[in-house]
């Protein structure tokens, strides 16, 4: 079991408000009929060990989840990043928070990142698979 949390009545979004699809996203878990726990990391702070079990769920490495074409992280580390290891990267993390690449949902036990904000109806099918999607059925 891992430290974060992946109840399978809610969903656990992590994003950052500080960007326009980490808003958006956040309007679109907040809308699903499930619980929802969502961790904005411009106001909490997510550890290395959770910052690798995100990227150990996503089956991607920690560099990965850096948006490394950001202004700030260009200005900070360069064109070219040549960083010694996974390490500096949770370090990057940990210290700026906005430079996420994607908002990560967690459904079901499942991670996902989220590169628009419509692709979180994806995950959410169970939300509605009980709904009939022809009102004339429910008479």
């Amino acid at each position: 079991m891992g430290v974060l949390a992946t109840d399978k009545n809610k969903v656990t979004l992590i994003y950052n408000s500080g960007n326009s699809i980490g808003k958006q996203t956040y309007a679109y878990v907040s809308s699903s009929k499930r619980g929802i726990l969502a961790i904005d990391s411009s106001k909490t702070n997510i550890t290395g060990t959770q910052w690798a079990e995100i990227a150990d769920g996503l089956g991607i490495k920690l560099s990965d989840l850096i948006n490394q074409d950001h202004p700030d992280f260009k200005k900070e580390y360069g064109e070219k990043v040549d960083l010694d290891d996974e390490h500096d990267y949770l370090k990057i993390l940990e210290k700026k928070p906005e430079l996420l690449a994607t908002p990560i949902v967690i459904v079901d036990g499942n991670f996902h990142a989220i590169e628009s904000p419509s692709d979180f109806v994806k995950y959410i099918d169970a939300d509605s698979a009980d709904v009939s999607r022809n009102p004339a059925e429910e008479k």
